[in-house]
C-alpha cells in the first residue's frame, strides 16, 4: 500500500494514501486518537477493497478498525457524509477517529444498549474537544 506521507508522534502514526487536499492534518487527527494507533486515510478503491476483503461488503465505508491497531478512514466517503449531514469534514473525521479508537477498546454498536453506551462516550469525548453531538442534526 503506497503512502504519500506518514507522520508519527505520541504513538499515533498518520498515513495518507490520498492527496492531502481537504484532509485534516496529522496534528488534528492525532488529537482525537485514543491510545497507540495507525490512522490511514485512503481513497475509494482501497476502502472498497479492504471492506470487501475483511467484511465481505463490496463498497467503501467511512471507517474500518483492525485489532492490530489500524484505523482506516476513507476520505471520499467521509467527505460525502459530512456534506450530506451538514458537518465540517474536520469534525466528521474527529468523530470517526474517536469511533474507530473506541472499537479498539472493545466498544461495539451491534446491540442497542451497546450502541447507546458507545455513542454517549463519543459525545463526551468530542464535547471535551469543542465538537458538538455528531448524532444530532442542527
Amino acid at each position: 500500500m503506497p503512502t504519500t506521507r506518514a507522520s508519527r508522534k505520541n504513538s499515533v502514526i498518520v498515513q495518507y494514501a490520498v492527496p492531502r487536499r481537504g484532509v485534516p492534518g496529522a496534528a488534528f487527527l492525532r488529537r482525537w486518537a485514543i491510545g497507540a494507533v495507525t490512522l490511514r486515510i485512503v481513497g475509494e478503491r482501497e476502502g472498497r477493497m479492504l471492506n470487501r476483503t475483511f467484511r465481505r461488503k463490496n463498497r467503501a465505508t467511512n471507517v474500518l478498525t483492525f485489532e492490530s491497531g489500524d484505523v482506516v478512514l476513507c476520505h471520499p466517503v467521509i467527505q460525502r457524509e459530512a456534506r450530506a449531514q451538514g458537518k465540517s469534514v474536520a469534525h466528521h473525521y474527529a468523530h470517526l477517529v474517536v469511533h474507530g479508537c473506541l472499537h479498539l477498546r472493545g466498544y461495539d454498536h451491534e446491540k442497542k444498549r451497546d450502541a447507546e453506551r458507545m455513542e454517549a462516550r463519543e459525545i463526551r469525548l468530542l464535547r471535551r474537544g469543542g465538537i458538538g453531538n455528531p448524532y444530532s442534526v442542527e
